[in-house]
């Protein structure tokens, strides 16, 4: 079992166009409306495979209730804690090219009972075994720790918790020692301080988290493909898009794909090339559209278990 707690969901909006022009009116080509928050998506991507999860999140408002309807026509399993604001909803505008910009609202604010009854619910629905997940931005309100109580709490009660968030709330989290952490290539240059031009300086900074007490760092690198991390083992995976549609969820997928194959006793190299397919299948979908098991068995993935250290990342 994985339960995800998402503390700031969304109902995810994405539309089409030719080509985004500042100023000017376009007309949207297709439109597309998830449930959304990185957490959510990845109980979505799980739920699409076949594996057993449960999706945590605060809801309110006419919004809440479409997040709601859209996971159970998803047929992901949640657990609603009600608030008294609306869940914000984030608009994703997507060129025919692959170029992605998006638009995310601050979210509702959360109450001191609110975040305590997310935590006590998140808690309640791990069966005893598996995987418990913080994932995903802390909407006004939620105190910066809340990742960091969500470990220690996880940790009491036998679960591998894996945490994947950015700025002030992931270095919390760190400090809590989470089994596994999934920043990008963005986030984890955010959390050393500079710039990681490198596979090898992402290996480098990867390594110190490892060594400050994090069991596994699992870092996304986009068109790069992903590094995975331990005390012995680097690797590194990456799959070839021909046609990329959508970025959005790709990393949410990827680390659905991650704890699946890990839950399931796979090997790090194993775990880290079926992330990788994740990722890269739902890049190949429209808005943050997770992949079934027919779009995973499409993408092939190359796997170095000795990677070259010196290449230059893109970005």
């Amino acid at each position: 079992m994985i339960v995800t707690l998402t503390p700031n969901p969304s109902v995810d909006r994405a539309v089409v166009v030719d080509r985004l022009r500042r100023g000017e009116v376009h007309r949207a080509s297709s439109t597309h409306v998830d449930p959304g928050g990185k957490g959510v998506n990845v109980s979505r991507a799980l739920a699409a495979r076949g594996s057993a999860t449960v999706a945590v999140l605060p809801v309110g408002g006419p919004e809440g209730r479409l997040l709601v309807q859209l996971l159970d026509e998803a047929g992901v399993a949640s657990r609603g804690v009600p608030i008294a604001g609306s869940v914000r909803t984030n608009i994703s505008v997507l060129d025919v090219d692959g170029t992605t910009t998006k638009i995310n609202e601050a979210g509702p604010r959360l109450l001191p009972d609110d975040v305590a009854t997310l935590l006590d619910a998140t808690l309640a629905e791990f069966a005893g075994t598996g995987w418990i997940v913080g994932c995903g931005s802390l909407p006004p309100g939620a105190p910066v720790g809340l990742y960091a109580s969500l470990v220690e709490a996880g940790r009491a009660v036998g679960a591998r918790v894996a945490v994947d968030s950015s700025g002030p709330s992931m270095a919390a989290a760190l400090a809590a020692r989470p089994h596994l952490v999934k920043p990008n290539h963005e986030e984890l240059e955010e959390l050393a301080g500079r710039e990681l031009a490198t596979l090898g300086d992402v290996r480098d900074e990867a390594l110190r988290l490892v060594d400050a007490g994090i069991e596994t760092v699992a870092v996304s690198l986009g068109g790069d493909g992903a590094l995975l991390v331990d005390a012995e083992t680097t690797v590194h995976a990456r799959a070839h898009v021909s046609a990329p549609v959508s970025t959005v969820g790709a990393g949410d997928c990827m680390l659905a794909g991650l704890l699946d194959a890990l839950a399931a006793g796979l090997d790090q190299s194993a775990a880290l090339a079926a992330a990788v397919r994740s990722g890269s299948a739902a890049v190949a979908l429209p808005g943050s559209s997770v992949p079934t098991p027919q779009d995973l068995a499409d993408v092939a993935v190359d796997v170095d278990t000795s990677p070259t250290l010196g290449r230059r990342l893109g970005r």
